[in-house]
């Protein structure tokens, strides 16, 4: 049987459509019904075999409204993420300048190499207790553990890229009789940059897990504390309230990341597009 006009149309239409609109359309369409999937199986699970208080998708959704407006959960959040952005300016700030120290000279890398690698991979749970004993149980500890959190992966980053600077690059700066600095903030920087963002996004949680445990360890004013609370008790809905609001924070972060790289870095967009 001949198709008429009207399905030809149809399927000419459809097949003219660009192959990555087509995949792009595909994509978001397996991701809606994945999370679908997820969440109601969490929903299931839950009503069948869990107690009455444990944490279910539509509690959430019913918590939700209450809670991002509740002026203790707004100050909460408001303190927390204060602390991280502070403690995330000066982790960038000192990790730049090691990270570039240790890139740059073979002597700085020998020397601190191995205490940076063996301090990025210790948990933050063991050294919370310490921080505490030098800073006392205040917030002073939290930004403390904040800033051990988050200067390690930009300090390695920045170490990183600052090696695989070409080495035309410095030998002609150094042939125009640049200073050092002048090699370090105008040469060197520009070309960890790469690295020095990725830094950044892995230090954005590692922050955020750092100031949340703090205030579990510490019990200073925050949304770790807050969480805490809650689900000792038994509010598990608001607790994980109190979660998405940190994970929303991570998000907006990487978005704005990603928006300054787009606009302001095309070629390293360019690069990644070629490579």
């Amino acid at each position: 049987m001949r198709a008429g006009p009207a399905a030809i149309g149809l399927t000419a239409s459809a097949s003219s459509r660009p192959l990555g609109r087509r995949l792009a359309e595909s994509s978001v369409a397996l991701k809606l019904a994945g999370g679908a999937f997820v969440l109601g199986a969490w929903e299931i699970v839950v009503r069948l075999l869990a107690p009455a208080y444990v944490a279910k998708p539509s509690g959430i959704f019913a918590a939700l409204p209450g809670v991002v407006t509740s002026a203790p959960v707004l100050g909460a959040a408001g303190i927390t993420l204060s602390a991280v952005a502070e403690g995330l300016v000066i982790a960038v700030v000192s990790g730049v300048l090691v990270g570039l120290f240790m890139g740059s000279l073979r002597l700085a890398e020998r020397a601190l190499s191995l205490y940076v690698n063996g301090l990025y991979a210790m948990p933050m749970v063991a050294i919370v207790p310490l921080l505490t004993i030098w800073f006392g149980y205040t917030s002073a500890a939290r930004l403390a553990t904040i800033i051990f959190a988050s200067f390690f992966p930009i300090a390695m980053n920045v170490a990183d890229g600052a090696r695989s600077v070409p080495a035309e690059y410095l030998e002609v700066a150094r042939a125009c009789r640049a200073r050092p600095h002048q090699i370090w903030f105008g040469i060197t920087l520009p070309s960890s940059l790469p690295y020095l963002i990725a830094g950044i996004r892995l230090a954005v949680g590692r922050a955020l897990v750092g100031a949340v445990v703090a205030e579990f360890i510490i019990s200073v004013d925050g949304l770790g504390f807050y969480i805490l609370f809650q689900s000792r008790t038994f509010h598990h809905n608001e607790a994980l309230v109190a979660v998405l609001l940190l994970a929303g924070f991570a998000v907006v972060v990487d978005a704005a990341i990603d928006w300054i790289v787009r606009s302001r870095l095309r070629w390293y967009r360019a690069g990644e597009k070629t490579a």
